[in-house]
């Protein structure tokens, strides 16, 4: 009997013909772990090759089982390097610790080199190219996900209606949003999609200030969004405020569920912190004076990745980076205990099924739970290298209680690490990260992170001092409604 191709792989196949540089979720997360580095650079070297030919573009893989057939005016081995070079750097899987800076460079030229010349083709045709594969890779791999998140969700009212609160909800702030987007998309002191590590969605974004000189502190910035609708722009807003006060911040993406479990996550940040660590002296920042910051579920997953990494370090692991590279660690309206949360978030449409889903199950809260880290024993030596930990969080937040920052708080203390907490009377959860920013004016928290970071530097603080009241995004009606229908 011939066993027919499933509709997925004929359609990974037909993507991979039209576009060879642009992965699909399998090749997304399994080419860069099974290959070496010397295949993953001859398939690319082949398969910029093919593309540049009058060849029909091929698989990379494939193209290297037909290396025997390859014609007789194969390019030199110096033509390989040139193409090579052009080619890693144009490659959606790079690896650099570099940004792209220009992207339309000059083409290389070789005289009397016949490949060499195809391959020096406009770059801008290129680019739109392999932008438009890459669109359509993360279209199919977004709606695939989607599917499969709706698989585990079923027909349930709770998280039906929070869905469409969502939507009336952004709606509401689209002026704002739109705003933030026009600078995001098209203001030079953004550093979109940086790759930090080889995994789907190991990227980030950097906010730099206008002014160069000196290094700068750094903020990394790991978002929230339940786990599931977490994206490194969400930091946008706060990534430009910030750096407009002289400070650099890493947005940092990283996978959510269902394309991702918890120790993905955690992996990954801790990837990012890698590259963040580091490489961000090339980009004018101090890798001395870095500051981690998480809000909501950004905020246990960055906390886990800190505690897991002091633990490390404590035992003498082998470890990429250190927390003494970190000055602070700030929470903001994070949850620190799982086995405190799951019945809490069932009752608000994240059903317990999917939270457990999510955590790899009940028996994993207490390896992910930084409030029960600390009281392992192998914390005791890790909470002396914790850095100063700031916890922020509103009264009236209903998405994640108050309280889970009050007795993370109580435990830090009680195991001796250095801890601040902040409560914002009244404020919800999204009142201290969205609606207050968007209203513009004086803004407590903003002002707070900001003094604690140029603390010490007489000059900063001068220009803070200085600076003129931040302006409005959305009109008060609006901002009024969004936090009456707001799901969180």
């Amino acid at each position: 009997m011939q066993i027919q191709p499933s509709p997925l792989l004929s359609f990974n196949n037909y993507i991979n013909k039209l576009f060879p540089f642009c992965p699909t979720e399998n090749q997304y997360t399994h080419t860069a772990e099974h290959d070496s580095p010397e295949l993953q650079k001859q398939s690319l070297t082949l398969s910029r090759f093919f593309k540049t030919s009058k060849f029909v573009s091929l698989n990379p893989t494939t193209a290297m089982e037909s290396v025997a057939s390859l014609p007789a005016n194969l390019p030199s081995r110096d033509s390989i390097n040139e193409i090579t070079e052009e080619a890693e750097t144009d490659s959606l899987v790079r690896v650099s610790s570099f940004p792209i800076v220009s992207s339309d460079p000059q083409p290389r030229r070789r005289g009397g080199n016949k490949t060499a010349s195809l391959a020096a083709r406009p770059r801008r045709q290129q680019s739109f190219s392999r932008e438009f594969g890459h669109a359509a890779a993360e279209t199919y791999l977004l709606t695939h996900l989607s599917f499969k998140l709706l698989r585990y969700l079923g027909v349930g009212y709770r998280w039906i209606t929070r869905l469409l609160a969502l939507a009336i909800y952004a709606m509401l702030l689209m002026p704002g949003f739109l705003q933030v987007a026009f600078h995001y998309f098209f203001s030079k002191q953004v550093r979109r999609s940086i790759v930090y590590g080889d995994q789907p969605r190991n990227r980030l974004d950097l906010y730099l200030p206008t002014n160069s000189d000196g290094l700068k502190p750094v903020v990394a910035f790991v978002t929230g969004g339940a786990w599931i609708i977490g994206y490194k722009a969400w930091g946008s807003f706060l990534g430009l405020q910030l750096a407009e006060r002289d400070i650099i911040v890493a947005c940092i993406d990283y996978r959510n569920f269902p394309q991702g479990t918890i120790s993905d996550m955690v992996n990954d940040v801790s990837e990012a912190m890698t590259y963040i660590c580091n490489n961000i002296v090339d980009f004018g920042g101090d890798p001395n004076r870095i500051y981690l910051m998480g809000q909501s579920a950004g905020a246990h997953i960055s906390a886990c990745v800190l505690l897991q990494q002091a633990v490390k370090e404590s035992r003498g692991d082998s470890i990429s980076w250190s927390v003494s590279q970190i000055n602070a660690y700030f929470g903001l309206s994070g949850g620190y205990n799982l086995h405190k949360l799951v019945d809490h978030f069932h009752g608000r449409g994240l059903y317990r099924s999917i939270f457990l889903s999510i955590m790899e199950g009940e028996e994993s809260f207490e390896q992910f739970s930084p409030e029960i880290i600390l009281k392992k024993p192998s914390s005791e030596k890790a909470v002396s290298l914790l850095p100063h930990i700031i916890l922020f969080h509103g009264t009236a937040d209903y998405s994640i209680p108050s309280e889970a920052s009050i007795t993370f708080a109580d435990t830090l203390r009680r195991m001796g690490a250095q801890v601040d907490l902040i409560l914002y009377n009244g404020k919800t959860h999204t009142d201290l990260f969205l609606q207050d920013p968007l209203r513009g004016g004086k803004d407590e928290l903003f002002d707070y992170i900001v003094s604690f970071i140029h603390a010490g530097d007489d000059e900063a603080l001068a220009k803070d001092a200085m600076a003129p009241p931040r302006r409005r995004f959305v009109p008060e009606i609006l901002l009024k409604l969004a936090g009456q229908i707001s799901p969180f």
